[in-house]
């Protein structure tokens, strides 16, 4: 931690404007990301977006993006849009918590039938 501190002095020192996030908490664990997955393919299995059927990946990029209220910016050669995604593998306990409520509110509304990862069937969850 001081490294970087003294890395941050430095810059800044010289006049260069740094910008420095210090995120506490502590890293997903298997057992979230495991959920977040069987979750995934839940509402990827039973509910239609707009006309299509998603993947779970893609309905990764649909609830994260709602949580980090993500940016939009042109593709290449005029091909349409990119979304400017986030790292699920990077988030926090608290991160993922937020993606579950909101997982769980959406599938409510949809009548989602949600199966367990096998994980939580042992443990009685």
């Amino acid at each position: 931690m001081l490294r970087v501190w003294q890395q941050v002095k430095g810059l800044v020192d010289a006049g260069v404007v740094a910008r420095l996030r210090v995120e506490a908490g502590d890293a997903r664990s298997s057992e979230q990301n495991e959920k977040m997955w069987a979750m995934l393919a839940d509402i990827a299995r039973q509910v239609e977006w707009y006309g299509q059927w998603l993947t779970a990946e893609e309905w990764k990029h649909v609830f994260s993006s709602a949580l980090e209220k993500q940016r939009v910016v042109p593709a290449l050669e005029g091909g349409g849009f990119v979304v400017l995604g986030v790292s699920t593998r990077r988030q926090s306990k608290r991160w993922f918590s937020d993606m579950f409520e909101l997982m769980y509110a959406f599938g409510s509304e949809r009548n989602v039938r949600w199966s367990a990862p096998a994980w939580m069937v042992e443990a009685g969850r």
